[in-house]
């Protein structure tokens, strides 16, 4: 059985793509803190690349951010791949079947603003991927969420996040 749960925060924002098919994929890294403290009594953490695949992986680029608190369910997959110099890499990540989100949106917010000051989490962008990925569309039909389907009916209706169900 190869099944994996994790709970975590992103350290940067998703990455979307789409495969030259037209099929959406994001990759985001999650840190998930370890259960003990090492010598010095700091708490560590582990970095765990993450996929996820179609309209999940238009969600979480467009509802998820740096700092997002995340509960993620997959797989793991172990791929490689040959690099410039001819030396097998390998790379082990996370395909997910489920991204929750974690958290009332202003705690997501208020995590992105401190975070977004003080990132010590490795970059992506340094390893080939295998995916077949071309640039965004410019005629995506996925959701935009800067449209406000309710902008025409006047006053503003504020919901605190205590008064929402999830």
């Amino acid at each position: 059985m190869n099944k994996v749960f994790l709970i975590g925060r992103l350290t940067r924002d998703p990455e979307l793509r789409y495969t030259g098919n037209n099929t959406a994929v994001a990759s985001f890294t999650v840190a998930v803190n370890r259960t003990y403290t090492n010598q010095a009594g700091e708490r560590e953490a582990d970095f765990i690349n993450v996929v996820v695949w179609r309209r999940q992986a238009e969600s979480v680029k467009n509802y998820l951010s740096q700092g997002s608190q995340v509960a993620v369910e997959g797989r793991l997959q172990v791929r490689n791949y040959e690099d410039q110099n001819g030396q097998r890499r390998y790379v082990t990540e996370v395909i997910a079947d489920s991204v929750e989100f974690i958290g009332s949106r202003r705690d997501r917010e208020n995590q992105s603003s401190q975070t977004s000051t003080n990132n010590n989490a490795p970059q992506s962008g340094t390893e080939p991927t295998p995916y077949d990925f071309t640039e965004e569309p410019s005629s995506n039909n996925g959701t935009d969420i800067s449209d406000n389907p309710y902008a025409d009916f006047g006053a503003s209706i504020e919901i605190n996040d205590d008064e929402l169900p999830f």
